[in-house]
């Protein structure tokens, strides 16, 4: 069943933008399964199946509710940023964040236009464009009717192409990426303006756990003025590289601690989005200690 649960929580990942009620709602979903009578199983010719359509269910009703409480969420709403763990000393297979396999559907460009989605939709889609299960198999879980699927995955795809075209190669994300990387260490405003687009927009997400830009800034050179002065007020942060949902990032570092994840979005080799994670119930994957 290990790789079974792999799928289940990349899934449910994708569905909810949060490693945590990722992990809960499969959780949950193989409580239901254990709670069967061993005859009631028996009879259940796919249990792959069962559990795919049970965790569906969960995570269409978490997102429901979620709509209500991202309402009175403080601040700006961000999906919770992933780590490669190859990256990390002493990751091990065991660790939440290693079961996702890690693609361009989890880019945080990607999950940022699934939040635009109605609970419908975003299952709908993701479950047709990204696992490839059939709407009849869909039906089944958002309790409507296949044709009303289709027409679910078809809105949640123009949104998507509305959004604008899939990034890049990562390869020149990464340089782009190193080349900001420097110009923030060295507090060279001029540097950091050359690489933003004109429009650029970065968001963050404190969640009133950690102090934050209330608003998203807009504007590349109010972002890099915005970023040194945050660098003069906290000279002992360390920057560091890291793939964040499978795309070259930033990792800010503060006393050994992680306080901020950085993804990027890029167009026309210039840094267009920003999304600063500084929540740190989001970040506790990036804390986690290596075993011993």
């Amino acid at each position: 069943m290990a790789g079974e649960r792999r799928r289940l929580t990349g899934l449910a990942y994708r569905l909810l933008g949060s490693l945590t009620e990722a992990e809960d709602a499969v959780q949950e979903a193989y409580a239901r399964w254990y709670a069967l009578s061993p005859r009631r199983r028996a009879d259940i010719a796919s249990p792959g199946a069962w559990l795919t359509t049970v965790t569906g269910r969960i995570c269409l009703d978490l997102l429901g509710s979620a709509r209500m409480r991202r309402e009175r969420y403080v601040g700006e709403w961000i999906p919770e940023p992933l780590p490669d763990r190859t990256e990390w000393p002493g990751a091990g297979p065991d660790d939440p964040a290693d079961r996702i396999t890690l693609d361009e559907s989890v880019g945080m460009a990607f999950l940022v236009v699934l939040e635009t989605m109605t609970p419908a939709e975003r299952v709908a889609f993701v479950l047709h464009d990204v696992f490839r299960y059939s709407f009849a198999e869909i039906a089944a879980i958002v309790g409507r009717t296949p044709a009303a699927c289709r027409q679910l995955a078809a809105s949640a795809r123009r949104r998507v192409r509305a959004a604008g075209a899939p990034a890049g190669p990562a390869a020149g994300q990464a340089a782009l990426v190193r080349r900001f990387r420097e110009a923030w260490e060295a507090g060279d405003i001029e540097a950091l303006v050359g690489l933003l687009a004109p429009d650029a927009v970065m968001t963050a997400d404190g969640g009133g756990l950690a102090s934050s830009i209330p608003r998203p800034v807009e504007g590349g050179e109010r972002i890099a003025r915005y970023l040194v002065g945050m660098a003069d007020r906290v000279p002992a942060l360390t920057l560091l590289e890291r793939t964040v949902n499978g795309r070259p990032g930033l990792v800010a570092r503060h006393a050994g601690v992680t306080v901020t994840v950085a993804a990027f979005d890029l167009a026309d080799g210039r840094v267009t989005r920003i999304w600063a994670v500084r929540n740190p119930d989001k970040l506790r994957p990036w804390n986690a200690p290596a075993p011993s």
